[in-house]
């Protein structure tokens, strides 16, 4: 008996020390926003990220070691992290003039090698191996998914500065996705064999909106028209969320994902601004998850339970927090500017996500190149953007 009172004291103590100490285990991971977040120029964070990054690009044994390493796991994050990187450098270029040479420097050492691989290595390079399993129904076979974040790395390149041999570049893929995307009463467009994803498309859309802004071109009627079929046929009816992935008929294959709608919503701003702030009023309310002081995102609403893929990455049970989700959730917060859900992100980050740090330059031990490139590029957006808006007006 004594002996059981107590293992049952022990158990009380434990209890009551464990319901005091997890309110307060978040202000040891608590930052200022001014450490993360800036009106402008660039906030450390953002500033040791890249540091990490321009790193990979100007010691080629150490960038062939990272890739390596996430090419096994997945091609498509090479690709990915090359996106991330070249958009975040123009964000920054803008934030920071003084470094806009060495930057830009990096952007078109990153488009000219993926431009190559592309060339040289074929479609599949850059896509999973599933993608050959069956053919692709439009032809000649492309992937949206390269397409339109090549495209948004050239637009975005070009607004920081014009670069000439960039436009024409830019105009064939920008033109290539419209047809392709018109081919279909969905205006949906492969990324994989009839497999079509928000995520692409969102990207797309942005990048049509860019090379509008740069070039004097007008595709708003067709941008109008795509949120239209979108709404009609990409919403899920429990959470009024777009899905994540659907066939060129429109067909829904999966429910809304966290890591396809956090970005999707960031670039829907520059296509339907209120569509978008709705996008993302959803996402936080059927998604983000707060708990004290620290956040995460769901990969999946309640409502919609998905498969487990390389891109939703590990999702931890229980509180369900999604690796990938997690991370774009980040892109979310910042575009919306919304600093409630943001702050504990962060303080979620550097508690559980191990930051490693080494003269001045800054990784994250359970991430990776394209992890920490969405980071960097959520610490940093917003002067592209406001740019292609202020000329749109």
């Amino acid at each position: 008996m004594n002996s059981r009172r107590q293992i049952l004291a022990g158990l009380a103590a434990l209890g009551i020390a464990t319901a005091i100490w997890l309110p307060c285990a978040h202000l040891f991971f608590v930052q200022k926003e001014s450490r993360y977040r800036s009106a402008s120029g660039l906030p450390p964070k953002a500033r040791a990220l890249a540091a990490r990054h321009l790193q990979l690009w100007t010691d080629p044994a150490l960038r062939t070691r990272e890739l390596e390493r996430m090419r096994h796991s997945n091609a498509e994050w090479d690709f990915m992290g090359r996106s991330f990187l070249v958009w975040s450098l123009a964000e920054m270029s803008l934030r920071e003039p003084a470094a806009k040479t060495t930057y830009l420097a990096v952007m078109d050492q990153i488009i000219a090698e993926t431009l190559r691989l592309e060339q040289e290595r074929g479609l599949y390079f850059f896509l999973m191996p599933y993608a050959k399993e069956r053919p692709f129904l439009q032809k000649p076979e492309r992937s949206l998914f390269l397409d339109s974040e090549i495209a948004l790395m050239l637009a975005v390149r070009r607004t920081v500065e014009e670069k000439p041999e960039y436009r024409p570049l830019l105009a064939v893929r920008v033109e290539t996705m419209l047809e392709r995307m018109r081919r279909s009463k969905a205006l949906a467009a492969e990324s994989y064999p009839d497999e079509c994803w928000l995520f692409d498309h969102a990207v797309a859309l942005a990048a049509i909106r860019v090379a509008d802004a740069l070039d004097g071109t007008d595709h708003s009627a067709f941008l109008r028209e795509w949120v239209a079929k979108a709404r009609q046929n990409l919403i899920h009816p429990a959470t009024g969320l777009l899905v994540s992935s659907f066939t060129t008929r429109g067909t829904p294959l999966d429910g809304p994902e966290g890591s396809s709608i956090w970005l999707a919503a960031h670039c829907l701003r520059l296509v339907d601004e209120d569509f978008a702030r709705d996008q993302y009023r959803r996402a936080r309310k059927e998604l983000g998850r707060t708990l004290g002081g620290f956040a995460w995102s769901r990969e999946w609403p309640v409502s919609w339970q998905g498969p487990m893929d390389v891109d939703s990455g590990a999702v931890i049970p229980v509180l369900d927090v999604g690796a990938g989700a997690s991370g774009l959730a980040f892109i979310g917060a910042s575009s919306f500017g919304d600093a409630d859900y943001l702050a504990p992100l962060h303080a979620t980050l550097d508690y559980a996500a191990f930051p490693k740090r080494k003269e001045g330059r800054l990784k994250y031990c359970a991430s990776n190149q394209v992890g920490d490139a969405v980071l960097l590029y959520a610490c940093v957006l917003g002067p592209i953007w406001d740019k292609v808006k202020e000329a749109q007006r």
